[in-house]
């Protein structure tokens, strides 16, 4: 990890990686993108819907549930799959359920409401932003956000790109992890900047403002 920028907001110190935050890394989802199979595949555009979504606690979970309710089959290519399970893999409702290889809210290439995840299609058809919709592990890839408690009570937050060890078991046999080789790093503008809304959602405006003031 490059240099760290510290942020104190009341009991949480915020430390973001600046080597990241001002990298010109970006989304190739659809671009290039070679997924996060055993092998190379970006003939199928799965990127890294190919499991399903963990989804943070049982409050995420309802509202994903609730929204997934409101989808429209023309939007939303397997609404058919949700069972007695809802949209989660099991009862446990801990994640998303995989349909053929990936999410079930990956709509795949061809499809006529349009390829990509059906919760940020139908949030921007709604004229509302994809992180109000979608399980907070998809819109904040690929940042990765370290919690620890220190002994006087406080928390540090270290802010990141997400790397394949963070992936656990699975990042091992990951063909591909889209942080740690050139490929991605082709956008035009830092991350900082391109990843501006995700940040604020992570970190609070306050900091977020703070933050882009003291990166060049």
């Amino acid at each position: 990890m490059s240099e760290l920028e510290d942020i104190v907001d009341g009991d949480t110190t915020w430390r973001f990686d600046r080597g990241f935050l001002l990298s010109n890394w970006t989304c190739i989802w659809g671009r290039g993108c070679k997924g996060i199979l055993d092998e190379p595949a970006e003939h199928l555009n799965q990127g890294c819907c190919s499991i399903g979504a963990e989804l943070a606690d049982p409050e995420e979970a309802m509202t994903i549930s609730a929204l997934a309710a409101t989808l429209d089959p023309g939007v939303f290519q397997h609404h058919s799959a949700i069972d007695a399970d809802d949209v989660f893999n099991d009862s446990e409702r801990t994640n998303t359920k995989v349909v053929d290889g990936a999410c079930i809210f990956l709509n795949r290439p061809g499809f006529a409401g349009g390829a990509g995840c059906a919760l940020h299609l139908a949030a921007l058809q709604a004229g509302e932003s994809p992180i109000s919709w979608k399980p907070s592990v998809c819109w904040q890839l690929p940042i990765k956000v370290d919690w620890e408690v220190q002994p006087d009570g406080t928390e540090t937050a270290t802010v990141r790109g997400w790397q394949r060890r963070d992936w656990g078991d699975d990042g091992e046999s990951m063909h591909w992890c889209c942080t740690e080789g050139p490929e991605a790093y082709i956008g035009e503008s830092p991350v900082v900047d391109s990843l501006a809304d995700e940040l604020r959602a992570v970190a609070g405006d306050d900091v977020y403002v703070e933050l882009r003031r003291r990166l060049p």
